[in-house]
This record gives structure tokens, C-alpha cells and sequence, in this order.
């Protein structure tokens, strides 16, 4: 149990840190909401309600979405383009594992069964990981426009103001600016990351060169 634990560490800490987190975003999301619900002489809300609030939709897959869109990105990005220094970027003007055509691999028995496959299987077990990003991305997009849109309705119901469609709620200004303000700190990151780790550096981490490695060393 501790060896497959060890073996999986950097995967249960992210998923526990989450959990922790995304239990104090629902405490405290519940409590801010009852908050305003008594601002506007409403009840508030238990926790298992506010779970089924349109708020709580759109706050949870509004941030999602943004993660999402941001590691899709940087994996189909990293293809294409490179940033000579950065542990980030495949080598400039070299060849490097990620490329190799997995068709003319040695097939053993640990080789992933698509490869072994071949065909169409493997087409798409060549780009699974953007996939399934990109797919995640669509389906929290798609959850936090239902979610925005129920609780802009819920808003304009308690102040007298006509309610919108889904669509038409695509077409609002304040959706895009969750959307956009989200985003934008994603790629600054994602930006900052690519562009430090050319002269900055963190002992034995895989998101860094080694200490000595000069920054004009690109990552392999």
C-alpha cells in the first residue's frame, strides 16, 4: 500500500488538495449566497440546496472551464511551437521522443493496446489527451452558460426584469466576462511559467532544468 501510494503521490495530493478545497468553496459559496438571499428579504439556503443553485453551477464550471481550455491549449500548442531555454518546450531543431511515430515502435507486451491496434484506434489514441480536454472543456462551458443562465433568471425574477434563454443568455456581456476574466489569467500563467523556467529554477522538480543547465538549453 505505501509503495503504491509513493507511486502515485503527485496524483492524490492534487485530488485531496481538491477536495478539500472544493468543500470550502461549497461551505463558504452556501453561506455567501444565504447572505445575499437575506439581502433581498429572501430565505437562505442549506448547503444541499445551494448544490442545485444555478450559482453554484456557474461558479464551479465557469473556473473548469478555464482549466480546461488552458491544459488543452498548452498540449496542442507544445506540438507546434517551442521557447528556446524553457524546460516547457520540446528541443529547437532537435528531434525528441513526443514525435517518434508510434507505428514504427517494437511492439512488446507493455506496449498501450492502440498502438497495437493501429488504424483509426490509434489516430485517435494519438491525440486522446487533447481530446479529452477539449471535451471537458465543451462540457463545463455548456454547464456554466446553464448555470449563468438560471441564476441571471433568478436575479431578474427578484428584481422584475424579464427572464432569457439559454441563447440569449450566450449573447449577454456578463457572461463572456466570467468567461474572459478567467481565461486570460490562465494563458498570464501558463505564460509566466514558459518564460521563467528559462532562467529561474527548482531543484527537483520535472518542471525545471537542472540547476546548472544553462537557460539557453531548451527542456527535452
Amino acid at each position: 500500500m505505501r509503495t503504491w501510494a509513493k507511486e502515485h503521490g503527485l496524483l492524490l495530493a492534487n485530488a485531496g488538495l481538491f477536495l478539500a478545497f472544493f468543500v470550502g468553496m461549497i461551505l463558504s459559496g452556501a453561506a455567501a449566497y444565504s447572505e445575499e438571499q437575506a439581502a433581498h428579504g429572501q430565505p437562505g439556503v442549506t448547503v444541499l440546496e445551494y448544490l442545485s443553485s444555478g450559482n453554484f453551477v456557474e461558479a464551479t464550471f465557469e473556473n473548469w472551464e478555464s482549466e480546461f481550455l488552458q491544459m488543452a491549449m498548452y498540449v496542442i500548442l507544445t506540438v507546434f511551437l517551442f521557447q528556446k531555454g524553457s524546460s516547457e518546450s520540446k528541443p529547437v531543431g532537435k528531434a525528441a521522443p513526443q514525435d517518434q511515430d508510434p507505428r514504427d515502435a517494437t511492439i512488446s507486451q507493455a506496449t498501450p493496446w492502440p498502438v497495437k491496434r493501429g488504424g483509426l484506434v490509434l489516430r485517435l489514441y494519438e491525440h486522446s489527451l487533447s481530446i479529452l480536454l477539449l471535451l471537458l472543456f465543451v462540457a463545463s462551458f455548456s454547464l456554466h452558460a446553464a448555470g449563468g443562465t438560471s441564476a441571471y433568471n433568478e436575479e431578474q425574477q427578484t428584481h422584475g426584469q424579464p427572464t432569457v434563454t439559454l441563447f440569449q443568455y450566450l449573447a449577454t456581456s456578463r457572461f463572456w466576462f466570467e468567461s474572459f476574466q478567467n481565461w486570460q489569467s490562465e494563458f498570464l500563467a501558463v505564460a509566466v511559467l514558459v518564460g521563467a523556467s528559462v532562467y529561474l529554477r527548482e531543484k527537483g522538480s520535472p518542471e525545471s532544468k537542472p540547476v546548472a543547465e544553462p537557460h539557453y538549453e531548451t527542456g527535452a
